[in-house]
């Protein structure tokens, strides 16, 4: 795909962005509202499906392409970003590791609002979500019974399916994990509140899901797969998907700063608030950081690309993507507080700048949280073993 195609891309998401999800967002943050209208319209234009294949509904496009979407979504609202990226990673798994009929009755969907989220972390294990305490259990030839609770899940109680991570029954150890697609009207399934500083919109809260009866039919993959799955189909689209929300941010901040100082005149002085030094020295510092972001992201989207296009486990760059998730979230974090600086009190006010400084500080605790995944990019430098799945490891 050529430069000038993503352009087109980029041109066609923000007119969908600005026109239908930016008017949304401070409605979204203040009541905490899940974003359904903003999905229904990605949706109808086929955004939900950017990376299902056309045979199965989707615009059959690449990871370049989703990022391109995910960072100006979360440019515009970061709850309805952060749905969008569990939504896209929970369907590309389902398309790397599903079979057909779970393609045909999950994925094409997904073009008249389906919409589906990982439900993996226990509360147990914090913020090593790999990590489960659950385990399924065997009914009869050809059901399984779940039970677990699930401490955060995007969209929990609003999404259509989950996909769960657990332990497969008579696990002999942590690596044994199985994953299910999980229709989300079954019984047995209950979902608590979401309250939170940021990113109020995307309820990210627990799930209870107690003797679950779930057919064989949705098991995703074979039992003991969930490992491969964890590595090569959860975690790479989520964390571009994720650096590339909080990408958005970054730049949302920058841009309302810099607006903010353009078009704020004290009479006294005779002098806009861009006439002082100081001031713009805050800003030059995020444009710097900020634009370090979108080269990193392109460029770690197409490696996904040509790793998928050959057949390769797209696991196998965790860990830069991992970095670039830490660096877009430290970013964000920094671009919001600058243009907190630079507005004065009326950025504290209640508002745009106001809430992207708090969705900011979200990305730094959204698993595998910055200080987590420091320790994974530090013991690879070293060559020490992530050890992800051991008593007492990362």
């Amino acid at each position: 795909m050529s430069a000038h195609d993503y352009d087109k891309i980029r041109s066609e998401i923000r007119s969908l962005v600005d026109e239908v999800i930016r008017p949304n967002a401070e409605k979204i943050d203040r009541d905490g509202i899940f974003p359904r209208e903003n999905l229904d319209a990605l949706a109808k234009a086929g955004w939900n499906g950017v990376l299902i294949p056309k045979e199965y509904g989707g615009l059959g496009l690449d990871h370049v392409a989703f990022a391109i979407a995910a960072e100006e979504i979360g440019r515009a609202c970061a709850s309805t970003g952060l749905v969008y990226v569990m939504h896209t990673g929970a369907a590309q798994t389902i398309n790397l590791f599903g079979n057909r009929d779970q393609k045909e009755r999950w994925l094409k969907p997904a073009r008249e609002g389906l919409v589906g989220t990982y439900s993996t972390s226990e509360k147990a294990s914090g913020g090593h979500w790999w990590f489960n305490f659950s385990e399924a259990a065997r009914d009869g030839a050809e059901h399984y019974r779940l039970n677990a609770e699930k401490s955060f899940t995007t969209s929990a109680g609003q999404a259509d399916y989950y996909l769960f991570q657990t332990r497969s029954p008579g696990a002999k150890g942590p690596t044994d994990i199985s994953f299910f697609i999980v229709d989300s009207k079954l019984e047995g399934i209950s979902h608590g509140g979401w309250e939170a500083l940021g990113v109020r919109g995307n309820h990210s809260g627990p799930i209870s899901y107690r003797d679950v009866k779930v057919h064989a039919r949705d098991r995703l993959g074979e039992e003991g797969q969930g490992k491969d799955i964890v590595y090569h189909g959860v975690s790479p689209v989520y964390l571009i998907g994720l650096g590339s929300v909080w990408h958005g941010v970054a730049r949302a901040a920058l841009e309302k700063a810099s607006e903010h100082l353009t078009g704020t005149h004290h009479r006294d002085f005779d002098k806009k608030l861009s006439d002082y030094q100081v001031l713009r020295q805050q800003l030059g510092e995020s444009k710097v950081l900020v634009e370090s972001l979108r080269p990193w992201q392109t460029e770690l989207a197409r490696r996904l690309d040509d790793l998928q296009a050959t057949g390769q486990p797209q696991g196998q760059i965790l860990i830069p993507l991992t970095e670039f998730k830490v660096h877009a979230a430290e970013v964000a974090n920094i671009s919001a507080r600058n243009a907190l600086d630079v507005s004065g009190g009326y950025g504290y006010k209640r508002g745009p700048l106001e809430r992207i400084f708090r969705d900011a500080r979200a990305g730094i605790g959204m698993g595998p949280s910055n200080n987590i995944a420091r320790e994974w990019i530090g013991k690879t430098l070293v060559g020490l073993p992530l050890e992800l799945f051991e008593a007492g490891g990362e």
